[in-house]
């Protein structure tokens, strides 16, 4: 191993370049995100909008097929009960910290007139229920085709939105 001045100089000069194209590449990625949720061409842009989804408004309308094969719409839950609508899949690990905490929530309010409809984007029946099953998880698990996040202006995953 080469230890002299010259191959320290080079070896600090490589850290303080990587450093900089990493800072770089960071600053990169936070103004884009900055940019697509704040009002970029990404849409919405306050926390009251969701896509098409505004605070006050009706949810948008949907029936998608849960883990059991039957037809589950929003509107039969419609003034019955306030809907938490979770979007994930099971590769995202922030999805799968999160659901952790919707398990918690969903046995904290057995009695109450509150549900999930957790909504997997995209993925297969079996790699789903797979999962869920592995989990142990109680809520209601749905298959999306995408149609509905993008229905709810979902770009990324876990979005959580509500109904009542």
């Amino acid at each position: 191993m080469d230890t002299s001045p010259k191959s320290a100089l080079l070896g600090r000069a490589f850290l303080v370049i990587a450093l900089i194209l990493f800072a770089a590449g960071t600053f990169w990625i936070n103004y884009k995100v900055k940019v697509d949720i704040q009002g970029g061409r990404g849409g919405g842009g306050h926390p009251t909008e969701m896509g098409n989804v505004k605070v006050g408004q009706p949810a948008p309308a949907f029936s998608v097929l849960d883990v059991s094969n039957r037809m589950v719409s929003l509107a039969d839950y419609r003034g019955r009960k306030v809907v938490l609508l979770d979007f994930w899949a099971t590769w995202c690990g922030p999805c799968r910290m999160e659901m952790v905490e919707l398990q918690s929530l969903l046995e904290k309010s057995k009695n109450a007139k509150f549900e999930i409809l957790s909504l997997d984007q995209q993925e297969s029946l079996n790699q789903v229920t797979s999962f869920i099953n592995r989990k142990k998880y109680g809520f209601h698990v749905l298959l999306d085709d995408g149609k509905v996040g993008a229905k709810y202006g979902v770009r990324g995953i876990p979005t959580l939105s509500g109904s009542r």
